[in-house]
């Protein structure tokens, strides 16, 4: 498949801290490429300078093939690149269809109703709530929420930011049991994820960052089986 996202020797800081130091990799359409870490190792920081909300002091992104450096992130949107972040932050006094239709804002009208059947498809618990307010919802369906709201801008490229945080085991394998059918539908996605053993389950490749750098790479299957990543992070 034909790369959708380049990223090349970014170096973001928070004032002194250097936090992200010459992070390379890319993600080819189809894919599922996951960035796993520790806390703190820079995996949302990664996501936030991808789309817009960070800047590198260094290097390039790129999303198919034209550099995004300095482009707003809802023109990212537009241009196909959606960014479910860490803690959902979904709309909490509006109801779960309001919050889907503010997902659509770069879509025309139109377009809307379509788009919100496709959703309510993916997330029947959605459909069941769609005049719920958001704020009532589960944290599992508040993850569903952030996830329908982003996919409403038919995205190219769907980025998401810890899907799994807070949320109780059974839970957490709905969430990826969505993850793979939203892949098999043919969404490309580059998943930050803290719990390894699952993001690596689905990811066809993965990155491994340590304070702010890659330090291992290869696919979801290698990675899972290196000692390395089970001593530090599959509890091997």
């Amino acid at each position: 498949m034909a790369e959708l996202l380049n990223v090349s020797d970014i170096n973001v800081y928070y004032g002194a801290i250097h936090a992200i130091k010459g992070v390379s990799f890319h993600v080819e359409g189809g894919e599922i490429v996951t960035l796993i870490g520790a806390n703190g190792a820079g995996k949302s920081t990664t996501l936030q300078t991808v789309s817009g909300l960070l800047h590198s002091k260094t290097g390039s992104i790129t999303f198919e093939g034209k550099s995004i450096a300095g482009v707003p992130a809802h023109k990212l949107v537009e241009r196909g690149l959606a960014h479910v972040p860490e803690g959902r932050r979904i709309f909490l006094q509006m109801t779960v269809e309001e919050n889907l239709e503010m997902g659509a804002f770069t879509q025309p009208n139109a377009d809307t109703p379509e788009s919100l059947e496709r959703v309510f498809e993916q997330f029947p618990r959605l459909k069941e709530r769609r005049r719920q307010i958001a704020g009532t919802l589960s944290g599992g369906e508040q993850q569903m929420l952030a996830m329908g709201r982003a996919l409403m801008s038919k995205p190219k490229l769907l980025m998401l930011d810890e899907p799994s945080m807070g949320l109780a085991p059974i839970l957490v394998e709905q969430i990826f049991d969505i993850i793979r059918s939203l892949h098999k539908a043919g969404t490309t996605i580059l998943l930050v994820e803290q719990n390894a053993q699952m993001a690596l389950s689905v990811a066809d490749r993965a990155y491994v960052l340590e304070t702010g750098r890659i330090t291992l790479s290869g696919t979801g299957a290698e990675l899972a089986r290196s000692d390395e990543v089970k001593k530090a992070y599959l509890g091997g």
